[in-house]
């Protein structure tokens, strides 16, 4: 095989998905509780995305960021209306939207508080990509190793200690970066409380703060920016994963008083914000901002919380489950990857968040006898002595 080792890949191949489903050549059916890591948010070729893209391509397919791109802005237009931002910047990919993040913390911290070395504060557990950048913003020494130098300006502290924030805080501090529920670092969301103390203490000393919702954007925690339901307005925010259901896309956005910043010149992307993904884009939002949506999508998170807690949570072995929404976390007293591939041999795809615990991120779209058939295999592999089956 022609490819570098990196990824450790299951002896697995896929030919055709459809909704909540993933087919190998021989037919078998898996239910997909992962949706490429957080990405197939409406499923497999959903319709009204599939309809787009398949428009589009007859159309056209890239034009250079140097001419104006009618479906690039219409695609900002809805993301800024339905966050209350007020510009994007389009990308490829969660780690560029985030480096577009840090490129305007610290341009703002250079042009309006004459800061000659900015810094950048993050939490333990968190991570926010795979560039030199982002793996050095990222609160975990694995994704580290062997890449040094690694570039200066952050800051990491422990997660969820606003005393230790508050100690480690300096002049050259620009903007604190956090996932409100950290997905690689085990499926753990930020405390209400304290993200209210963190937003009003950086209100409070003049800088920035940058939520990435690479994953836990576009309805994935049952709003369409998991912010939404901490009831603050971060200064950026970033987007991938979700944003474009499959079709690379990531996208920073940001308050007017940051617009300025990133003036002709400053920053680009050659691929970001091309006809091709903004058709699929603008899709994807205007299927999420459907009345009924996103309710649902809260009532589907309470329905799998509530059966995992009843079904799974008594038994050996469980700790804990968390989560927000339709990101689940189960953590517990030992590795999952043999559960994961138990739970593949049953026709169930999952993944981890660490090594100890088991990520749950199904399709939006998912159904109620969906999620029941899911939990029924999890307790299955957890527990074989037990016969009950949810119905």
């Amino acid at each position: 095989m022609s490819l570098f080792p990196n990824y450790s890949r299951f002896e697995l191949s896929f030919v055709k998905g459809e909704g909540p489903y993933l087919y190998t050549a021989e037919g078998k059916r898996y239910l997909d509780f992962a949706s490429g890591i957080g990405v197939t948010n409406l499923g497999h070729c959903h319709p009204r995305v599939s309809e787009a893209l398949k428009n589009q391509v007859d159309q056209l397919w890239h034009v250079s960021n140097l001419f104006h791109i009618r479906q690039q802005e219409e695609a900002a237009e809805l993301l800024c209306h339905y966050s209350h931002f007020d510009a994007a910047f389009f990308c490829n990919s969660g780690a560029e939207a985030n480096e577009a993040a840090i490129k305007l913390a610290r341009k703002w911290g250079h042009e309006a508080r004459w800061i000659e070395e900015p810094k950048i504060i993050t939490f333990t557990k968190s991570f926010h990509g795979r560039t030199l950048a982002t793996i050095t913003a990222t609160g975990q020494d694995k994704v580290k190793q062997g890449f040094g130098p690694l570039p200066a300006g952050f800051i990491t502290v422990p997660y969820q200690d606003l005393e230790q924030l508050k100690k480690v805080f300096g002049s050259q501090v620009v903007a604190v970066f956090l996932e409100l529920v950290q997905g690689e670092g085990g499926v753990r969301p930020f405390d209400y409380q304290f993200v209210h103390e963190l937003t009003a203490w950086c209100k409070e000393k003049n800088i920035l703060l940058i939520v990435d919702e690479v994953q836990t954007g576009m309805g994935r925690t049952g709003e369409l920016f998991a912010f939404q339901n901490y009831d603050i307005q971060p200064d950026i925010i970033t987007l991938a994963k979700g944003l474009g259901n499959g079709i690379p896309v990531g996208a920073m956005l940001a308050t007017e008083k940051l617009t300025p910043y990133l003036g002709p010149g400053t920053h680009g992307s050659t691929f970001g914000g091309n006809p091709l993904a903004m058709a699929t884009t603008k899709a994807v939002i205007e299927e999420m901002i459907q009345p009924s949506f996103l309710p649902e999508v809260k009532e589907k998170g309470k329905f799998l919380f509530q059966t995992l807690q009843e079904e799974v949570s008594c038994l050996e072995g469980v700790k804990e489950i968390r989560g927000l929404g339709l990101m689940v976390g189960i953590e517990l007293n030992r590795p999952v990857l043999p559960l994961i591939k138990e739970l593949l041999q049953e026709g169930l795809i999952c993944v981890s968040a660490g090594e100890n615990v088991l990520r749950l991120l199904p399709p939006l779209i998912v159904t109620e006898a969906q999620i029941k058939e899911a939990v029924n295999l999890i307790r299955k592999v957890l527990d074989p002595t037990r016969q009950h089956v949810l119905i």
